[in-house]
């Protein structure tokens, strides 16, 4: 268990409504390798944001982690008071978001962003966390001479490279990519990604990118978590599950995935029918049974577990 950097541990999310309590996150348990890249994939409202915000401790007021722990190595986080918190944020846990432009100050500099972060977090003097900031921003691809400018005044792939590098700059050992590269162009989506990767490899850090496109899940992450209206899905080797898919929302969100094969592209693309059931109606029984072409009768009556830890399916049981 030494290589376990974070483990969560059967957790659900409440949020109190005066119709009856909403809970976008349902007993999902799952483990992070030190220097592993993990993904989440699925449909908007499958849980994917919420699991990474409660695992930051950004989900309070009206949201409660009802039960479940949240370790990051030997330390329980989710009962952390705010201010011991606030220690985690940012030194051990780092966060990327999905709009650049949001994350960042437009009123200071990004040298100046830079600098506070590290301030705040590492034992080191201005002169020190400034040599630190221009180091850190050479290593996303920034040049130095762009120390003293404004988040305006960089493109949507130079703005998120400076938000990996305030992510980086306390050197953290977990990173939280929620849906970094969804505002990018392919290519420059694929820089920035390739750019992660080869930081957190460096670094030894581990992340979980939080996307719902497959391409992205295939080409970046070791393992993968497939998530369905709040619960795990399936979760396994991202080759060996995007190779064989068990349980049918994995099937089908690979089959709704466009592919090129000698040099042609199919007319028609998959679709799984139906939607995302609302929090306020989720189904009885298993949540996709109503989307499920494989749904058997027992799966309109009680919600499956995970099996082996890898599939939540009767058809596996």
């Amino acid at each position: 268990m030494t290589d376990i950097l974070l483990s969560v541990r059967n957790l659900r999310v409440v949020f109190p409504h005066r119709h009856g309590d909403l809970v976008p996150i349902d007993d999902i348990s799952f483990n992070v390798k030190k220097g592993e890249i993990i993904g989440f994939v699925g449909e908007s409202g499958a849980g994917k944001s919420m699991t990474g915000a409660a695992i930051m401790g950004l989900i309070d007021d009206p949201g409660i982690i009802e039960s479940g722990e949240i370790w990051l190595g030997d330390v329980r986080i989710d009962q952390l008071d705010a201010k011991r918190l606030i220690k985690i944020r940012g030194k051990r846990i780092g966060m990327i978001f999905q709009d650049p432009l949001t994350s960042l100050n437009p009123l200071k500099t990004i040298g100046d962003q830079l600098v506070e972060t590290i301030l705040a977090h590492l034992p080191v003097n201005a002169d020190q966390a400034k040599r630190k900031a221009l180091i850190g921003l050479e290593e996303v691809g920034i040049d130095s001479g762009r120390f003293n400018a404004f988040p305006h005044e960089f493109s949507g792939g130079m703005r998120q490279r400076v938000v990996i590098a305030l992510a980086l700059a306390a050197e953290p050992e977990l990173i939280i990519a929620d849906e970094p590269t969804t505002a990018l162009d392919v290519s420059v989506q694929a820089q920035v990604l390739e750019l992660l990767k080869k930081l957190c490899r460096e670094r030894n850090a581990s992340v979980m990118l939080i996307t719902h496109d497959m391409g992205v899940i295939a080409e970046t992450t070791d393992r993968v978590a497939v998530l369905y209206a709040g619960r795990l899905a399936e979760i396994g080797n991202t080759a060996s599950l995007l190779s064989s898919p068990r349980h049918p929302y994995t099937r089908g969100l690979i089959a709704s995935t466009p592919s090129v094969e000698h040099g042609d592209i199919s007319t028609h693309l998959y679709q799984i029918e139906g939607s995302m059931p609302r929090l306020d109606a989720l189904p009885t029984g298993c949540s996709f049974h109503p989307r499920c072409q494989d749904a058997l009768p027992r799966c309109r009556l009680r919600q499956p577990e995970v099996i082996n830890e890898s599939v939540a399916c009767f058809l596996y049981e």
